[in-house]
């Protein structure tokens, strides 16, 4: 006898073994998608002399916006001329007592030649005043430079020719000497000549006027990087659609500035710092007894040969400084280059 032929439409039992538990293949770690920032962030952290030279200008700033605080605890300041109170304190030739000038566990640093001032809190105020006059400087330009530039490339025609030949003019002064002989003349707007000159007008003044030779060359490259997007084919389609122009350079223009003006930035505080000391340096920008890294060291030229001490920590720390931005600067144009290797 033939077994019963089981009918075509008997459903299909399904079972525990008809189930496919096999695990989903598992996304390959690094394979997800990474915004542009992450990856800069990942490349950076990756440099050890960009975190190095990030924690070293961290450092300094921190050091610049506790500098009261810093004072106040070490129980001193750095206006007060403690050789006049103790004159004990220099020898009959007006140099500190004693030895590496003068330091000791008071004076941490030493102490001024002929004044007596103490070097340490000196210091500390200098690079906050050197600090902020070149942070302010630095974001000034490249608010005025970044307008200027954007401005000057979207809008083309007459406008670009204009601002082209006003770039090309400040670009060929001779910077250093315009500032020594144009900074008397700002201070003579505001001051008669036989006042003396508030320090608050002499910062102000330096600001401005790195501000106005500054912005050329930040204007000049965000302007080139605009002529080449207005031509995009995402700007037209913004412009198809309606879009105003002011949205246009917010949404589609200034996105894709920022790696540029980033870095130009990073560039540009370090050599504001310079100028700012050499201006110091020459009596045309903040002048003794303001403490600032350009007094500091034109003071001690006066004394370097029978006291080094003092024009020594402003120089040092002044360079190390300059060099950590420096390096810094170079990391952040590496870590946001997509095509760099590093």
């Amino acid at each position: 006898m033939t077994p019963p032929t089981p009918s075509a439409a008997a459903p299909l039992e399904v079972t525990d073994e008809t189930v496919d538990k096999s695990p989903t293949p598992a996304t390959p770690k690094g394979s997800e998608s990474r915004s542009p920032g992450r990856l800069a962030w990942k490349r950076f952290k990756r440099d050890r002399t960009g975190v190095i030279s990030a924690c070293i200008v961290i450092f300094f700033f921190v050091i610049a916006l506790a500098a009261p605080l810093i004072a106040k605890l070490y129980g001193k300041n750095p206006y007060t001329t403690y050789a006049s109170e103790r004159p004990e304190l220099l020898d009959p030739f007006a140099y500190p007592a004693g030895p590496n000038g003068g330091m000791s566990s008071e004076f941490w640093f030493g102490i001024e030649p002929q004044l007596g001032r103490d070097v340490f809190t000196f210091l500390l105020y200098g690079i906050r005043t050197s600090l902020g006059i070149a942070l302010a400087a630095t974001l000034l330009t490249t608010v005025v430079g970044v307008v200027i530039g954007i401005t000057a490339g979207y809008l083309g025609g007459k406008t670009d020719y204009f601002v082209g030949r006003v770039i090309d003019i400040l670009l060929s002064f001779p910077s250093t000497l315009f500032f020594i002989a144009f900074m008397p003349v700002v201070y003579g707007l505001f001051v008669a000549a036989d006042e003396n000159i508030p320090t608050s007008l002499r910062a102000v003044s330096l600001i401005l006027v790195l501000a106005v030779f500054g912005w050329a060359s930040l204007a000049r490259l965000l302007r080139g990087q605009v002529l080449g997007l207005r031509e995009r084919e995402f700007v037209e389609a913004a412009k198809v659609t309606g879009a105003s122009p002011w949205r246009i350079v917010f949404k589609e223009l200034l996105p894709n500035l920022w790696t540029p003006i980033l870095i130009q930035s990073t560039l540009m505080l370090p050599a504001f710092v310079t100028a700012e000391a050499g201006l110091a340096f020459l009596g045309v920008g903040i002048i003794d007894p303001t403490p600032d890294w350009g007094v500091m060291i034109q003071r001690g030229a006066q004394f370097y040969t029978e006291d080094i001490t003092f024009m020594l920590f402003p120089g040092i720390s002044m360079v190390i400084f300059v060099l950590a931005f420096n390096l810094l600067g170079d990391s952040v144009r590496d870590a946001l280059d997509p095509k760099s290797k590093r």
